[in-house]
């Protein structure tokens, strides 16, 4: 059986009651999520430019143990090379062998540049870890810090945000999909949270502007759902001004 007006606007009403419920125990928190967040982002960009540096050192260890392989090779050749001058027939062979131990020597001599060259990067590359470890260092204190403080607050209201984000669910299935859908649309674009409001001392209870008599009269009636002309949001119905006598004595 489909549900009347009535019935949507008063289950859209405990939807965002429980929701604004909800927005208060997390405005308690205040910016501490989000201080948490941006801390666990920034520790985290850190491990990983540590992780760059160390691998950048890695790759510059590799590189450096191949230049003593190729240093070895060189030396290994030049001395091949003084053996073969010793019974070499003319002086072509004396020559050609000559040539080729210059370029064993330059090998060696460039090798030893690389390897000169790549220790100085490894060098760079741990100051470079050792400055951003000690930034680490102090955010994640920072981040330990806050998260300690939030598990506080959170540990407070834990039991009671449970129940209440239990009963949001329960009360979200009652609502029918595009209504729902509608709902989340509305209250995500304001920023109270308020997405049904009541018209209190004829204005809107959302945006404060004035909701003339007829208006109002309709949605006492409940026969369609209404929404503010200035904010869109849905009416649930009009709070009756209760006016105290005032009793002579």
């Amino acid at each position: 059986m489909e549900s009347t007006i009535a019935q949507k606007l008063d289950a859209l009403l405990k939807l965002q009651t429980i929701d604004s419920n909800l927005d208060e125990i997390k405005k308690i928190r205040g910016g501490l999520p989000e201080e948490v967040r941006d801390l666990e982002d920034e520790v985290a960009g850190y491990e990983t430019r540590i992780g760059k540096y160390k691998k950048d050192i890695a790759t510059l260890e590799d590189e450096i143990a191949k230049n003593k392989v190729a240093k070895k090779d060189a030396e290994k050749l030049i001395t091949r090379y003084k053996e073969q001058q010793l019974n070499v027939r003319n002086n072509r062979e004396y020559d050609a062998i000559t040539k080729e131990m210059e370029l064993q020597t330059l090998e060696i001599e460039l090798t030893e540049k690389r390897t000169t060259e790549a220790n100085f990067k490894i060098g760079k590359k741990n100051e470079d870890i050792k400055a951003t470890q000690a930034i680490l260092d102090e955010r994640q204190k920072d981040l330990d810090s806050k998260r300690s403080e939030l598990n506080v607050i959170i540990s407070e209201s834990e039991d009671e945000e449970n129940k209440m984000v239990l009963d949001r669910e329960k009360q979200a299935s009652l609502i029918e999909e595009r209504l729902y859908k509608s709902y989340e649309k509305i209250r995500s674009n304001a920023m109270n949270g308020l997405a049904v409001v009541m018209v209190k001392r004829g204005a809107c209870g959302g945006c404060f502007n004035t909701v003339p008599p007829q208006r109002q009269a309709d949605i006492r009636d409940k026969k369609k759902i209404i929404v503010c002309e200035h904010c869109g949001r849905v009416f649930a119905d009009v709070e009756d001004v209760v006016v105290a006598e005032k009793i002579k004595r």
